[in-house]
């Protein structure tokens, strides 16, 4: 699915041509992307070589985690390919949303900081929206969302999304039933827009077991610097094991769209998540390796007559740790 070398296209062409290739995208049998990779906006990068077939295999029972060693040294060589997938993203004028959902502690914030750790911040944004206030409630739902969307150059990440409204705000009864089946109407239609104006959208869902996240919660516990990330509202959620389960299943029947697909990312060990994650990702991304050459420095200009103001005369931070 998706699969294949090539250099793919840099922006899809507009008009009844776009249009055609949206039916494409429908019409095709089992397979969420078009016949022989034509027009396919997640069609894989060369610079990273073909990626696995996206229905990948099955979990194991038992899964060894990576060594920390080689963890650090692949996730060097996935983050330089990040930094050319941004040169590409600006020269091209592309626009990118990613969204990343999944259960409390399934690994989502670890992941979106290693994939902004070495992006340029001003043409990469993360987003996580918190409670919306009471004039946001009255609004479109999907509105507040909008505004943070990407525009040419830019790349978008939601920590959490409009998928609130099927996840928690389902669960949790901070919406109507009826609220939540127009939701399930809306949200393809919505992507679907999106989609056809040219906006790449990539949605992953972190997987992570119950032991193990009953594990991350003691350990948050136990760590003070982490305790903020354990909230009343994720100890309520941890009594609704099942409720989430199916809240997320029928979200997926009515969501996962050829147009934009879930990827579904095995996160009982953070490494190997974080890895895979960010190599599908550069893989859906027909980016080329656009980073310019090193600036050369020519010699330092002289100070002329400038003279510093004496160093009694200014404050200094104590050297606590010399």
């Amino acid at each position: 699915m998706g699969k294949g070398k090539g250099k793919g296209k840099s922006k899809a062409k507009k008009g009844s041509h776009a249009e055609s290739s949206l039916e494409s995208f429908v019409a095709s049998s089992h397979s969420p992307y078009p016949p022989n990779g034509q027009q396919d906006r997640y069609h894989p990068s060369h610079l990273v070589g073909e990626s696995e077939d996206d229905l990948g295999a099955p979990p194991e029972d038992k899964i060894v985690k990576l060594s920390r060693k080689f963890y650090e040294k692949e996730l060097e060589k996935l983050q330089v390919e990040l930094v050319k997938m941004q040169y590409w993203v600006k020269h091209v004028g592309f626009r990118l949303i990613i969204l990343f959902e999944g259960r409390d502690a399934a690994g989502k914030g670890g992941a979106i900081k290693r994939i902004t750790e070495p992006l340029n911040p001003r043409g990469c944004n993360v987003v996580a929206l918190g409670t919306p206030s009471d004039q946001q409630r009255t609004q479109w739902y999907f509105q507040r969302y909008v505004e943070h969307f990407p525009a040419a150059g830019e790349i978008v990440m939601f920590d959490r999304s409009w998928y609130n409204r099927a996840g928690v705000e389902r669960v949790m009864g901070f919406c109507t039933d009826e609220q939540v089946e127009e939701f399930m109407q809306s949200a393809p239609q919505f992507e679907r827009m999106l989609v056809r104006s040219g906006i790449v959208l990539l949605k992953y869902w972190f997987s992570v077991s119950d032991e193990e996240q009953e594990v991350r919660f003691r350990s948050r516990l136990d760590d003070p610097a982490r305790r903020w990330k354990l909230s009343p509202m994720d100890l309520e959620s941890r009594d609704r094991w099942v409720e989430f389960s199916k809240a997320k299943d029928q979200m997926f029947a009515h969501t996962n769209i050829p147009e934009a697909p879930w990827f579904t990312v095995e996160a009982d060990d953070k490494r190997r998540a974080r890895l895979n994650c960010i190599r599908h990702l550069l893989s859906k991304i027909p980016y080329e390796d656009m980073t310019p050459a090193p600036i050369e420095l020519p010699p330092r200009k002289t100070v002329g007559d400038y003279n510093r103001p004496p160093m009694n005369e200014q404050f200094f931070v104590p050297n606590a740790y010399p």
